[in-house]
């Protein structure tokens, strides 16, 4: 035999990669020209072996390359992502020497890249060359019209190409048909029902030899995504063989549909059938019983995966533990999540990211930092959840300076992450930072960003510019029940009740059901108001008109409405008959209300009642000291006050900021630390000067300590909101409006100089403090002295 046949028939046996590099180094040394089928047979080595580079080289290197080397590298470059290269091969490809495998090589390519626009004109192109499709064609093309069909004519002629071409008794082409007809279901520009009718149709029809694993599953899952759960489950009953692909997609379709109940049966059901459970079947069981709150079940569940489940894959480990981590910490239990955390043998940034999110959800933020920075790697969502966790947890700096680290390494915000700058700047009071991002997120087009409109309503409003929160809420192109709590919310905040109300009554108007939220900021907005019946009118209402049973929380604002209003018979009444035992907030607004009208009997029961429930909450102390110091029981002062010390209960201490040109200044009572503090001394002191000749008087019996009159007006003189206020005085422009932010109540004293203050100065003066606003203006306050 020729030596030249005896070698080519040996190259076209190669089969490893390593024989095959020698075996063409060899070629190239000795000169040998072997047939183009050994060329053809080391470019698909090669293309098996993931060294395209060698692959071309070699393809370069032929004079006249059939189309069977050129199909061969057309589809490495698809397979390796290369869809440019790919094409860019394929139009070199002479059109004399091309045939339907090259071309079905192209389509598939453009259809797993997921250019189906592209798929179908070159399917087009085929046809009109005079190209005959065969099934592998019409597979592939169904693929590609499945990603982008959004009309039923579009499925149909497709169906008649098949039709035409009698295509459609091969089982591929029949499932891709039915898939594309599912997939076009989903459009909305469709009647889902219709293009359901046809795939199902299709089903029917086809000769039970031709319904397959994937036929099955195909027109289950279909009906799955398009809503249809009742015709789903009858095709699964009706099933003579159980695919566990279909029963996963069934119980997937209960957990999307809040169907937890039915998805839990269903996973019994599978499991007493002997159907292989496999990691898509735990994930989606776990969710239910995650989103049921049903803790026992998912424990079972995770218990059952321990007992049965030996070596599991990777893919396995990874899926069902990461739906595991955010099981665990939805029900708090981040001891159990944190272990299953640190036993998985491999982790994803998705489990680094759920175990994040679960300290942050928990407010644990110290522990949530140290994941944050123990993460080998952050996506976008990281840096979101990290910095909105700050935010939403009053740590606003901290989360400012993430979100400035975040851009300096060169990631690119979204929405949701300029949400929790925003929301940052909430805590801060930082109005001129969240003007920059606004102006930014208006730059960047997310300023029709749903959550970014929400948190620029709350930042406004929690600024002290109620005005520009209204204009937020209403140029906004999209509100949901949030943005109008929020607007309800800022109103409230403001002391505009009645407003707050009519917005809540347009609310109803449009369709908007309210929520739990939406309760509780109206009933505050009636509490900051005044506005009694009101306030009790909605609570009526609650379960009434919307079918939400009121909580604790609900009964604590009704109650701190009552009490405010000194209606203290009204509110015991309420407190007796509620439906669980008082918590803390009931007894908390009880002694607010106490403390305001000076109601020393029910007051001193409302604090022993807190005590026992909250022994190191120091606002008990406080209040209960304040009401004994207002009556001049000094006393009683000194007990409380030697309990807080035998209980290591130590006071929050007052501070004030005010932000001037960008920087935060923070003042402490009686402060000695802020640079510029003699200078804000000495300027009050003229300031109280000029306040004294229109009637001011220190309110001396806000000084909570027994002491001589003077030293007492010299500590009203030190209190941090007074000098947070003058120094904005002394800094911001003349027509300036002063912001000031305080971390507790105003004082009295405080709140009465402040309208003396803003009439000598002929300035608006905003403080906010923890429960609400106070716009002073010309000797005046917007809360109407009622706070």
């Amino acid at each position: 035999m020729d030596v030249r046949i005896m070698g080519n028939r040996y190259l076209a046996q190669l089969t490893h990669t390593s024989l095959a590099r020698a075996v063409h180094a060899h070629i190239l040394t000795s000169g040998f020209k072997p047939f183009p089928l050994i060329l053809n047979r080391l470019i698909d080595r090669y293309c098996k072996s993931s060294n395209i580079p060698y692959a071309r080289h070699l393809f370069d290197k032929i004079p006249k390359p059939d189309i069977v080397a050129t199909t061969t590298l057309l589809s490495a470059y698809s397979a390796a992502g290369g869809i440019k290269l790919a094409h860019q091969l394929f139009n070199a490809t002479p059109l004399t020497i091309r045939d339907t495998v090259s071309y079905n090589a192209m389509i598939t390519a453009f259809s797993h890249s997921r250019d189906g626009h592209a798929a179908l004109q070159l399917f087009i192109q085929m046809k009109r060359h005079g190209f005959v499709p065969d099934p592998f064609t019409f597979s592939s093309v169904l693929g590609a019209l499945s990603l982008i069909a959004d009309e039923e004519r579009h499925c149909q002629q497709l169906h008649c190409e098949v039709l035409k071409w009698g295509a459609l008794s091969v089982p591929s082409v029949l499932n891709a048909l039915m898939s594309c007809y599912v997939c076009c279901a989903s459009s909305p520009l469709v009647n889902s029902c219709v293009l359901m009718a046809a795939a199902r149709k299709l089903f029917d029809e086809a000769p039970t030899s031709l319904r397959d694993e994937p036929s099955w599953t195909t027109i289950i899952a279909g009906y799955v995504r398009n809503g249809d759960l009742v015709a789903a489950r009858e095709l699964l009953d009706g099933m003579t063989d159980h695919i566990a692909v279909a029963w996963n997609a069934m119980i997937s379709g209960y957990v999307h549909r809040c169907f937890y109940e039915a998805a839990i049966d269903l996973f019994r059901r599978m499991h007493s059938l002997g159907i292989q459970l496999d990691e898509y079947t735990y994930t989606s069981v776990i969710s239910a019983a995650s989103n049921a709150g049903l803790l026992n079940i998912g424990r079972q569940v995770h218990a059952y995966i321990l007992r049965t489940v030996v070596q599991p894959s990777q893919h396995f480990i990874i899926s069902v533990n990461n739906v595991l981590i955010t099981f665990y910490t939805r029900f708090g239990k981040l001891v159990e999540a944190r272990q299953v955390f640190k036993k998985m043998p491999v982790k994803d940034l998705v489990s680094w990211n759920a175990i994040l999110s679960g300290y942050v959800n928990a407010r644990r933020i110290e522990e949530a930092n140290s994941i944050f920075r123990e993460m080998p790697e952050r996506s976008l969502l990281t840096w979101t959840v990290m910095i909105s966790g700050l935010a939403q947890n009053g740590f606003g700096e901290e989360g400012l300076k993430l979100f400035n680290q975040m851009k300096l390494e060169g990631l690119e915000p979204c929405d949701y992450a300029y949400a929790g700058a925003i929301t940052s700047c909430a805590v801060l009071g930082s109005l001129d930072n969240g003007k920059q991002l606004h102006s930014q997120i208006i730059r960047l087009g997310h300023d029709s960003s749903l959550s970014v409109g929400n948190a620029l309503i709350t930042m406004y409003a929690r600024c002290g510019l109620v005005e520009a929160a209204d204009r937020v809420f209403l140029t906004m192109p999209c509100v949901d029940s949030v943005s109008w709590n929020a607007m309800i919310a800022a109103l409230a905040q403001h002391g505009h009740g009645v407003q707050a109300i009519q917005l809540y009554e347009q609310m109803l108007k449009e369709d908007i059901l309210p929520d739990r939220i939406t309760f509780l900021t109206i009933l505050s907005a009636c509490s900051h108001a005044g506005l009694v019946k009101e306030g009790r009118h909605y609570f009526d209402t609650m379960h009434v008109r919307c079918g939400i049973t009121p909580e604790e929380d609900h009964y604590a604002r009704l109650i701190d409405l009552l009490c405010r209003a000194g209606m203290f018979l009204e509110a015991k009444n309420v407190t007796e008959s509620m439906p669980f035992e008082p918590g803390a907030p009931i007894w908390e607004a009880l002694l607010a209300g106490c403390r305001i009208h000076g109601n020393m009997e029910l007051g001193v029961q409302a604090a022993e009642r807190l005590l026992k429930l909250m022994p190191q909450q120091d606002g008990t102390y406080i209040n209960l000291s304040n009401m004994y110091a207002t009556l001049g029981q000094w006393d009683e002062v000194a007990r409380v006050r030697k309990l807080m010390r035998e209980r290591g209960v130590k006071k929050e201490p007052g501070c004030s900021w005010i932000e001037v040109e960008n920087m935060i200044h923070v003042f402490l009572v009686d402060d000695a630390v802020h640079p510029e503090v003699h200078e804000v001394y000495k300027y009050l002191e003229q300031l109280v000067h000029e306040m004294r000749k229109l009637g001011y008087v220190p309110d001396t019996k806000f000084v909570l300590h027994d002491m001589e009159s003077e030293q007492k007006e010299y500590a009203l003189s030190t209190h941090s909101e007074k000098l947070a206020v003058v120094y904005g005085i002394m800094k911001l422009p003349l027509e300036a409006t002063i912001r000031v932010f305080k971390n507790l109540r105003i004082c009295g004293d405080c709140h009465n100089a402040f309208k003396f203050i803003s009439k000598v100065v002929e300035r608006e003066i905003i403080v906010r403090d923890r429960k609400r606003f106070h716009h002073f203006r010309k000797g005046e306050c917007s809360c109407g002295n009622y706070w």
